[in-house]
Parts: structure tokens; C-alpha cells; sequence
């Protein structure tokens, strides 16, 4: 008695479930399995699609697509040249402001007035005192100790550096010199950067350069080096952007210091560090994090693309190499056909092709099977003649055994021929390419033939085109001398069992989109069970004839012939006056062709 608490030795795999676990006790696993089943399946499943190189490509492909876009708007992005003009506006509407607060505060003495007593004696009606000259307002100096507490108040919220020249463009004061100022300075030389912080500085510089000059500071006498203080101290504003040597854009600005029309010097003010770059990187983030996003949603759908791509290939070539290993079990291809794509049409060409190649395999067993059957008889017959030969008494049954030794070759002859012709009959179908056939000229050579030669039959055969006129064409695709082999065949067919003086009539006609030949004759006609068997490879029914006299394979070469030009070939019988019972009889046997017409 089988122990129901043990699972059964021979319990089908379909009973056990994916995680080894029987199916009868698989209700009594705690829940908190099949959640980790599902992602045991789920990683499997992706796993398998990692190793396909199918979806390798498909996930390279769409992702190379994406990043070349988020490098492309990451070149291109017009953020940093916006950012770029708004900080030049900007820093050019504050130097204007600063340069106009220096020339009103370090330019004059407000606290103080000096006076001079002759010149006060001097005086005309009408005039006023001026003061000396020397304190004229052409020749005030920018004062550096009363500019630096204004320059503090005003730059020191704005992150900026500023410098003011004097007219000779040498530097008067520099707001990193100044105390309580927020310095953005460099590394010290002798720190060298790593590797990693030299790559990062390449790409930034890459990035930012584009065709903008490289920022050098200048000594202290060489302020006319930067343009846009030459031309500050011609009375000009102007902006520059260049880039450091770590791939930090620099904007500057230079204003003159007016006073009463006349230039004291210049005014430069100029970003620090990285101020600018790190609302670029800012912006260049959001990108990247976007782009993840992107990227990540593309991976996904191009698995679940590849999936369907993938997948399927797989199953296609795994069922195609079962077939190849295990050809005498028949193995079904999958079915993908009412996908509607190529995988759909791949899939039922596979399928279709598997069903071909089972079906001539099948084919070639079976007429395997027929050669030996049929080759045995002749071969025993022979055997039996040739082992009872040398006991034959007198010269009769000698003879006798010597004309059944020549009848079994002749008969092997005859089989071995026409099992050749059938052997090699697709061969030759598929090596020739399909020519127009005119079927009219055809018909009229063999017709003409089978009236001279008669093949030993006294029966004419007559021929008949049936058309809307005489210059009607009848043409088709195929291969003329096998088209020719298959009407031969009939004529002789209908020739051999027609009585003699009587005759066969070839009809041709166009029907629809095809063309027919009909064999008629006045012979016995064909029994009703034998009109599907007589296209089978070595069936003969010929009561008239002694047994042997044809190798059975004739009208099965025909019927190969006509299904290899996608026609058809049928027998009935021709339906004759009923007889004195009222039975209805057979006036004599036909052969109807069909083949689509050019």
C-alpha cells in the first residue's frame, strides 16, 4: 500500500513545484514564499535576458541613442551662455554704481576747504572762489584709503573681486587685499592635483573652453594687458569671459571713474572661482538626473522589447535544434503566427518548413519501405528460378525457368529505372529555374509522336484546343520536359487500355485562371475504389496484362510532377447510356491537369 505521506516515485514533474517543494504541500507554505518565488522568477527571467546578445544590442543601441542626446544638450545647453550675458549685464550696472560712489567720495576733499587770502583780494564783481588749483577736479587722484571702505561696503555682499586702475593702468587697490572680503584663492602650487582632480579639471575645461581665451593674472604695472581696462581707460565699458587654468569661467567688466568728464582710472570687476560653474553644474545635474530617469525607463522597455524579440528567437532555435537532433519524433515549432511581424511570419515559415521536411521524410520511409517490397518479389522470383535451374529435368522446363529469369531482370530493370527517375525527379525540379511553357506547341509535338510511333497500340489519339479564338495562348510556368513526361505518360496510359482501331481525345482549354488538359478514352474505365490508389508509387491494376509488366510508379511520377508546378491531377470515369437495366455504365476512363495559367 502506497504511503500518501511520501510523494511517489513516480510522480510527473508537473507535480513538483519551481521551488522543490511537492505540489500537495505547496498550500502549506507560509506566504511569505511565493513573494520570493516570484523574485526568484523575475530574476531568472532577466538574467537570461542579460546573457542574449540580441538584448545586449537592443539596450546598447537605445542607450547610446540617449546618452549621445544628454551629452549633445549638455555641449549645446544656451543655460550657461544666457548665464553668461545675465552676469555681464549685471556686473556691468554694479562697476557703473561703485565707479560712480569712488569718484564722488575719493576724489574730493569734502571735509576740508582751502583758501587763499590774495587771491581773495583778487576777486572782480561778479566772480566767485574757486579754491586753488591745484585741487582742481582734472587733477584729483583716486585716493586708495578713502576707496577701500567704500569698496568693502559695496563688494563685500556681492562675491566679487574688484580693481581700480589708475590712468597709467597700474593697480591703485585690488578687494583681495582688503580685510573681511570673502577670497575664493587658489590651491597653493606646491599641492599638485591627482589624477582624478587633473581628469575632472580636462573635461571641465573641455567643456567650458570652446573658443574663449584663457584668463592669466597680470602684475600690478600691467593692468592694460586686459582689454576691457584699455578700453575702460579710453572712456569705454566693456565685458570679457575667458577661462582659468582649472576650466572656471571668469566674467569681467571695466568702467571708467568719471569725475566731471575727466577719467581717474578704471574700475574691473570680475567673478571669483567658480561661482558661475557651479550654477552650470547645478543646471548639468538636473540634466543627468533627468537622463538617469530616461535611461533607466529605457532599459526597462528595452527588456520588455527584447523580451518579445528575444524570447521568442530562442524558443524558434531551441525547437530548430530539437529538430535537428531528434528527427524521427516530430517536434512542433511554436507558434507566433497571430503576432502579425516578423517573428509571426518567421515562426510560421519555420513551422511550415518542419512540416515539409517531416512530410519528405515520411515520404522518403515510405518509398524506402515500397523499393525493397517491390524489389524483393522480382529478387525472390529470380532466386527460386536460379536455384531450381540446375534440377530442371529436360530442356522445357529449362526454358521455361530460363524466360521467368528473363522476365524478373527485365522487370528489375524496368523498377530500378523509373525508381531513379523518381529519386531524382525534385532534384532536378528544384535545380531548373520555371520557364513559360506554350502548351499549344507542346501538346501538337507530343500528339504527333504518339500517332507515329503508337508504341505498339493501334490508337490514334486526336487533339483539341478549346479557346475564344485560334490565336488563343495557353502558356505556363514550369519545365517543358517534364510537362511532356506527364502528358507521354497519359497518352500511353489511355493507349494501353483503349481496344484497338479506337482513339484518345486530348482536349486543352482555358478555365479561369488556369489552363486544363483532359485524356479521354473508350476503355474499361477505372474501378471505384482504385481512383485515388492509382497515383500511389507501385500500385497497378491491369487484369489484361500478365502480372510485372509495368513498374506501378508512372502515374505517381506524374502526380509528383503536377503538385511540384502547383497543379492538380485527378482520374474518373466518363459516365455512358445506362444499359438495358437502367444501370448507368462507363464509356471509358479520364485524366483531368490543372495548372495555373501565365
Amino acid at each position: 500500500m502506497l504511503d500518501r505521506t511520501q510523494p511517489d516515485e513516480n510522480q510527473s514533474a508537473g507535480e513538483i513545484t519551481s521551488d522543490g517543494v511537492p505540489e500537495q504541500f505547496a498550500e502549506d507554505k507560509p506566504q511569505g514564499f511565493r513573494p520570493l518565488n516570484w523574485l526568484k522568477r523575475a530574476g531568472q527571467f532577466f538574467f537570461a535576458l542579460s546573457f542574449s546578445s540580441l538584448t545586449r544590442r537592443i539596450v546598447s543601441l537605445n542607450l547610446a541613442g540617449l546618452v549621445a542626446l544628454v551629452a549633445s544638450i549638455l555641449y549645446l545647453s544656451q543655460f550657461r551662455a544666457g548665464l553668461i550675458d545675465a552676469r555681464a549685464q549685471s556686473l556691468l550696472v554694479q562697476a557703473e554704481i561703485i565707479a560712480g560712489a569712488i569718484a564722488a567720495s575719493a576724489t574730493v576733499q569734502t571735509n576740508a576747504i582751502t583758501i587763499d587770502p590774495d587771491r581773495l583780494l583778487d576777486l572782480k564783481p561778479g566772480e566767485t572762489y574757486g579754491g586753488s588749483d591745484e585741487y582742481s577736479p582734472l587733477d584729483f587722484p583716486i585716493n586708495p584709503e578713502r576707496v577701500a571702505p567704500v569698496l568693502r561696503t559695496l563688494i563685500s555682499p556681492t562675491k566679487t573681486r574688484a580693481r581700480i586702475y589708475d590712468p597709467n593702468g597700474s593697480l591703485l587697490l585690488d578687494s583681495r587685499n582688503l580685510e573681511n572680503v570673502l577670497r575664493l584663492d587658489l590651491p597653493p602650487p606646491a599641492e599638485k592635483p591627482g589624477f582624478v582632480e587633473r581628469g575632472m579639471v580636462a573635461v571641465r575645461t573641455w567643456l567650458n573652453r570652446g573658443d574663449l581665451p584663457l584668463y592669466r593674472e597680470l602684475g600690478p604695472e600691467n593692468g592694460n594687458g586686459y582689454a576691457e581696462v584699455g578700453d575702460a581707460l579710453q572712456g569705454q565699458k566693456r565685458s570679457m569671459v575667458r577661462v582659468n587654468a582649472r576650466g572656471e569661467v571668469i566674467v569681467s567688466v571695466a568702467v571708467p571713474v568719471l569725475r566731471s568728464r575727466a577719467i581717474h582710472g578704471a574700475l574691473m570687476l570680475s567673478t571669483q572661482g567658480d561661482d558661475i560653474d557651479q550654477m552650470v553644474t547645478a543646471e548639468r545635474l538636473a540634466i543627468l538626473k533627468v537622463g538617469g530617469v530616461a535611461a533607466a525607463v529605457m532599459i526597462m522597455l528595452s527588456l520588455l522589447l527584447a523580451s518579445t524579440i528575444a524570447g521568442p528567437v530562442r524558443r524558434l532555435a531551441d525547437s530548430a535544434e530539437r529538430v535537428r537532433r531528434r528527427i524521427k519524433a516530430r517536434i512542433e515549432i511554436p507558434d507566433f503566427t497571430r503576432r502579425r511581424d516578423e517573428i509571426g511570419h518567421l515562426s510560421g515559415a519555420l513551422r511550415d518548413m518542419t512540416s515539409a521536411l517531416y512530410s519528405r521524410i515520411e515520404a522518403i520511409e515510405m518509398f524506402a519501405a515500397d523499393v525493397a517490397h517491390e524489389l524483393k518479389n522480382p529478387l525472390t522470383s529470380l532466386r527460386s528460378a536460379v536455384e531450381t535451374l540446375p534440377l530442371a529435368r529436360n530442356e522445357n522446363s529449362r526454358a521455361r525457368l530460363l524466360e521467368v529469369i528473363e522476365h524478373d531482370v527485365k522487370r528489375l530493370d524496368r523498377l530500378i529505372s523509373d525508381i531513379s527517375d523518381a529519386s531524382r525527379l525534385d532534384a532536378e525540379l528544384q535545380r531548373q529555374d520555371a520557364i513559360p511553357v506554350d502548351l499549344r506547341r507542346l501538346l501538337t509535338t507530343l500528339v504527333s509522336v504518339a500517332n507515329e510511333t503508337k508504341l505498339g497500340h493501334d490508337v490514334a489519339v486526336e487533339t483539341r484546343f478549346e479557346g475564344r479564338s485560334p490565336t488563343d495562348t495557353f502558356a505556363v510556368s514550369g519545365h517543358d520536359s517534364r510537362l511532356g513526361q506527364v502528358v507521354s505518360n497519359l497518352l500511353s496510359n489511355a493507349q494501353s487500355f483503349s481496344e484497338p482501331g479506337s482513339k484518345v481525345r486530348l482536349t486543352c482549354r482555358r478555365a479561369r485562371s488556369e489552363i486544363e488538359i483532359v485524356v479521354d478514352d473508350d476503355g474499361p474505365g477505372i474501378r471505384d475504389d482504385a481512383l485515388e490508389r492509382i497515383f500511389e508509387r507501385f500500385y497497378t491494376d491491369r487484369p489484361h496484362q500478365g502480372f510485372g509488366q509495368n513498374s506501378g510508379l508512372g502515374l505517381s511520377i506524374s502526380k509528383q510532377i503536377i503538385d511540384a508546378h502547383g497543379g492538380r491531377i485527378w482520374a474518373e470515369n466518363r459516365a455512358g447510356p445506362p444499359d438495358e437495366e437502367g444501370v448507368p455504365t462507363v464509356a471509358g476512363a479520364r485524366f483531368v491537369v490543372r495548372l495555373p495559367a501565365l
